[in-house]
């Protein structure tokens, strides 16, 4: 039973791990149909945290076109995202959707990040986290 057990964890694990499919013409396209469902209400058709549910928000949602996001910017952080949400916001999980629709949506975000001029960013530091201090030393 044990045995059993860990080979099951094991597999749970290498699949959460696995890489993204490759972003094709019909994977955008089912992503930018569900972002129109399951996104435009907070976000805004182009992403610029202004749909109509944000007014009701705290904190509001990310404008994809230039805040940095929070688990980062790569498809698989944003894929993370989808799937967790984000603890101490109002981005829930997404996880009831299918896998492939959560990849959808990923590619479909970062398409909205390069039509708004975002460049990669690191993620940013959760909550009671200080950030990095200057210490005005130039790099060599």
């Amino acid at each position: 039973m044990r045995n059993t057990l860990i080979a099951a964890l094991t597999c749970v694990s290498l699949t959460a791990f696995a890489a993204p499919p490759a972003s094709t013409p019909a994977l955008l396209a089912k992503g930018k149909a569900s972002y129109g469902t399951n996104c435009v209400p907070c976000h805004g058709e182009q992403g610029h945290g202004d749909g109509p549910a944000a007014v009701a928000l705290n904190p509001k949602p990310r404008d994809y076109t230039k805040d940095t996001l929070k688990n980062g910017d790569k498809v698989e952080d944003i894929f993370k995202t989808l799937t967790e949400g984000l603890k101490g916001t109002t981005m829930v999980s997404f996880a009831h959707l299918p896998e492939e629709e959560r990849w959808a949506l990923a590619y479909h975000v970062t398409e909205l990040r390069k039509a708004g001029g975002a460049g990669t960013a690191a993620a940013v530091p959760d909550a009671g986290t200080a950030p990095a201090k200057k210490t005005g030393k130039a790099k060599k």
